[in-house]
């Protein structure tokens, strides 16, 4: 494989091979496909897809989220990622820039909710010296708990005329990052709509607590690779160490490596790692049972 090949499956695979993500069905294929994806993309790139790639079929001139407000694109594409949320085929997260979605797919989202999200979903978070919530987004919790699913306007409100939408919504930030809350809609004339996660999603968090962060981390691994085609160690570190502690995953890469689950391959002078080819995977783990005999 050279890097021509490698770009061009890559093209495939994220949709910006000129066939454009338009309805919902071919929305929910897309997000279900690649497993994870950012609404827009980022400055310096990284290998990820992006939905509103997917949206455009195309990478040229792709709105960053600071330059969305003025593409209609991204009013058309961010329609069709919220009919995702409102459906529970997505999940939302903020991870990489405060105002660029990481989407989730539904069947990959208890992994990553292993990573991320509370143990004890249902305990209130509290704020302290070592705590990640500021008192606004315990305060946020407690109304979401209570009233939700509730605007942010109607949030807002509740919460007392001094409170700033940019306080606001960094609070709310705070609980995205845990997984504590997920936007399930959102009208243009009160903005998005929030809910607790464990209300909206029971089965999801339950699912996920019950994952040990190895197993989360092998699954989102192999996904990850599988969307990417194939990936350098370093870039496998730099992606997931956004969320896990990068000796972790190298843990996990050698773990996947030892049960020849992946493989490496050389992509124009790179060593890559890669999902195994299933013939060689089937070779691999025949080979002990012939030296038995």
């Amino acid at each position: 494989m050279n890097e021509q090949d490698l770009q061009q499956l890559r093209r495939e695979k994220w949709r910006l091979d000129g066939k454009p993500v338009r309805t919902i069905e071919q929305a929910r294929a897309f997000v279900e496909g690649v497993g994870f994806c950012l609404m827009y993309p980022v400055r310096p790139s990284m290998p990820v897809p992006t939905f509103i790639g997917a949206f455009v079929g195309s990478d040229n001139r792709l709105p960053t989220w600071q330059h969305a407000y003025s593409d209609p694109r991204a009013a058309e594409a961010t329609e069709l990622m919220v009919r995702l949320l409102r459906e529970r085929s997505a999940y939302e997260a903020n991870l990489f820039e405060e105002n660029n979605a990481f989407l989730v797919a539904a069947s990959v989202f208890p992994y990553f909710y292993a990573l991320v999200g509370e143990r004890n979903p249902k305990l209130a978070p509290k704020q302290g010296p070592r705590s990640p919530y500021s008192p606004l987004a315990c305060d946020a919790f407690e109304l979401i708990r209570r009233d939700g699913p509730i605007s942010k306007q109607k949030l807002q409100e509740a919460l007392g005329g001094s409170v700033s939408l940019a306080a606001l919504d960094k609070a709310l930030g705070e609980l995205l990052a845990k997984l504590r809350i997920t936007r399930v809609d959102y009208k243009a004339n009160e903005g998005s709509y929030w809910d607790v996660l464990y209300r909206w999603s029971p089965d999801a968090v339950r699912e996920g607590v019950g994952l040990s962060v190895q197993q989360a981390l092998s699954a989102l691994l192999s996904k990850y690779l599988d969307c990417v085609v194939a990936a350098e160690q370093m870039e496998l570190e730099s992606f997931f160490g956004k969320f896990v502690a990068r000796s972790r995953v190298k843990e996990a890469v050698n773990a996947l490596l030892a049960a020849r689950e992946l493989s490496f391959v050389h992509v124009s002078g790179r060593s890559m790692l890669q999902i195994t080819p299933e013939k060689e995977a089937v070779v691999a783990a025949a080979r002990p049972h012939r030296a038995a005999k």
